[in-house]
């Protein structure tokens, strides 16, 4: 077999750093492009992104000639340093020290997709903490409140 192919989706969920609510309005579509070319020069793809203030979510075709850590390492440093150059308010700009990344089916990506497009309607009523208790209680993740936030 000569070839080498995968499809590996994944979900990522990052925020600010201590859930500063940084993100504006105006810059996510920018800033969502700006990941989606730190995705291609790696050799994935960015499916989806959606985010508010304090964090984002991403759906990823993930290359199978990169580490996770080293994908998202790339992303969360160059869209950083980006968003530094974006004007007085990202000046001091950081991402959190964590993620999350999580495995999807490529049956469950229509819906996946819809969920992250929904970003600003569903924190209306739902914060980022909650959010994040129940993405790792679906995927059955293990966790310490304690460490959890930074």
């Amino acid at each position: 077999m000569p070839q080498s192919l995968a499809q590996i989706l994944v979900h990522l969920v990052f925020s600010t750093k201590n859930r500063e609510r940084l993100l504006a309005d105006d810059i996510r579509d920018e800033l969502h492009a700006y990941i989606g070319g730190i995705a291609e020069n790696h050799r994935g793809a960015l499916l989806k992104a959606g985010s508010v203030a304090d964090h984002i979510h991403l759906l990823l075709a993930h290359p199978r000639t990169s580490s996770p850590a080293r994908l998202v390492e790339e992303i969360k440093t160059g869209s950083s340093k980006w968003l530094k150059t974006q004007g007085t308010r990202y000046s001091n700009f950081h991402w959190q020290g964590g993620y999350r990344m999580f495995s999807v089916s490529p049956s469950h990506r229509a819906a996946l997709e819809s969920y992250i497009g929904n970003q600003a309607e569903h924190h209306r009523t739902v914060t980022f903490q909650e959010e994040y208790r129940r993405l790792l209680n679906k995927y059955e993740i293990q966790y310490d409140e304690r460490y959890v936030w930074d």
